[in-house]
């Protein structure tokens, strides 16, 4: 749920907060930041042994710092105290503690049970997750929006009530683990390991990974199939958020929560659990192209909205649920340079270079989206993001050969 409000949420509270939206989207983007480089803690968290401790402290801190974002809402109208620069550092805060805690969690998870455990339960793992995105991009949207509503635009008012309900739901999920989680049998070898011997461990990991002929082709090839998902991330929010004088669609935050947030959800899920299938099924290298076509489709969507609007909330969740399939069925691809990147070295290539490899190739292009809609409009931008889509997937295919 944390990790929802920074990825999802957050560009609404900037946008709420009356932040240009190139403002917005780059501090948005520096959230993704703690994503990035969250493995370079990957040995200090490990140096405690017992992930079980390290996981309680990490909620506690979570539970503190959801408290403080909610209150550093409180203070956006107050003189002596700059409360957009609070909700931001309240926010990267936040962003942190989840990277640390999802090392922890994988950590844990990966001791306690064998890896047949570990495959059998990652479908239920996905779920979840997606069922917390959709709580939290869509029934908190719902709540803060009719909290506005009833409170007659006290926007920040409504923003930390909703922080405060979110809190308190993560502390009951936080005593349950308490209560529930079992301790590791064995500690942990590396338990000597300091802050500084962490990132020194995994800078060795990038030397090697840069000792191998062609590292820089997969990276590249990684940044060419988000490209156009990059440009689009925050752009899409923007659009449906500014109002028809900025010639965005102006829609509500219930309705972007409704439209994004659990019909696009639910639609990306499923575009998931579909690629992940067509993998299983036909093999990555067979399926690659269809599935990078697919990766690269969804701005057309968006295209396709600015030339034709949706005049109705069905229409809106319609063109949404179209975008996000196309995501989700063709982010699955992202394995294949990945594991390139990687090489043979590491068993678990995905949990561990997935999130920061493709958090890193989405940064650059999701911090510049605002400034980019500021200065040739949306009907203008979603075109050129619409444009880039064949001239990445020609550079993959320029690239590709050279992959295996």
């Amino acid at each position: 749920m944390p990790a929802a409000i920074v990825t999802y949420v957050a560009l609404l509270m900037f946008l709420q907060l009356e932040m240009a939206p190139a403002l917005a989207t780059l501090l948005s983007a520096f959230l993704f930041l703690p994503w990035v480089l969250k493995s370079f803690m990957r040995s200090w968290v490990r140096r405690v042994g017992h992930f079980k401790q390290v996981l309680h402290i990490i909620e506690a801190l979570l539970f503190v710092s959801l408290i403080l974002l909610a209150f550093s809402f409180g203070t956006v109208n107050d003189k002596w105290l700059n409360g957009k620069c609070l909700v931001f550092l309240a926010l990267f805060l936040v962003s942190l503690l989840c990277a640390w805690h999802e090392l922890a969690a994988r950590m844990y998870y990966e001791r306690m049970l064998r890896p047949v455990f570990q495959r059998i339960l990652t479908a239920p793992k996905l779920a979840s997750s997606q069922v917390a995105v959709i709580f939290t991009y869509g029934a908190l949207i719902f709540l803060v929006g009719t909290l506005q509503v009833y409170f007659r635009q006290m926007i920040s008012y409504s923003w930390a009530m909703g922080c405060y309900v979110a809190a308190g739901l993560f502390l009951l999920f936080a005593f349950h683990h308490m209560i529930w989680l079992r301790n590791p049998r064995v500690g942990d070898s590396g338990a000597k390991h300091s802050l500084g011997g962490s990132v020194k461990a995994e800078l060795r990991i990038i030397d090697r990974i840069r000792e191998q002929k062609g590292w820089w082709r997969p990276v590249l090839i990684l940044f060419l199939l988000l490209l156009p998902q990059g440009l689009m991330f925050h752009a899409r929010v923007l659009y449906l958020y500014m109002p028809r004088a900025n010639n965005g669609l102006g829609c509500s935050i219930q309705e972007i929560g409704f439209a994004q947030g659990t019909v696009g959800v639910i639609a990306f899920s499923v575009g998931l659990f579909l690629g992940r299938r067509l993998v299983r099924h036909y093999s990555l290298e067979r399926i690659f192209w269809p599935l990078a076509l697919s990766l690269v489709l969804s701005p057309f969507v968006y295209l396709g909205m600015t030339i034709w609007p949706p005049q109705a909330l069905w229409q809106l969740c319609l063109c949404t649920m179209i975008a996000q399939l196309l995501f989700g069925l063709g982010l699955g691809i992202c394995r294949l340079p990945i594991s390139a990147i990687s090489g043979a070295r590491y068993r678990n290539t995905i949990n561990m270079l997935q999130i920061p490899l493709v958090s890193a190739a989405l940064f650059v292009p999701m911090a510049l989206s605002g400034l980019l809609v500021e200065q040739l409009g949306f009907n203008l931008y979603f075109l050129i993001n619409a444009l880039c889509a064949p001239v990445c997937l020609l550079g993959v295919k320029l690239l590709k050969p050279k992959l295996i």
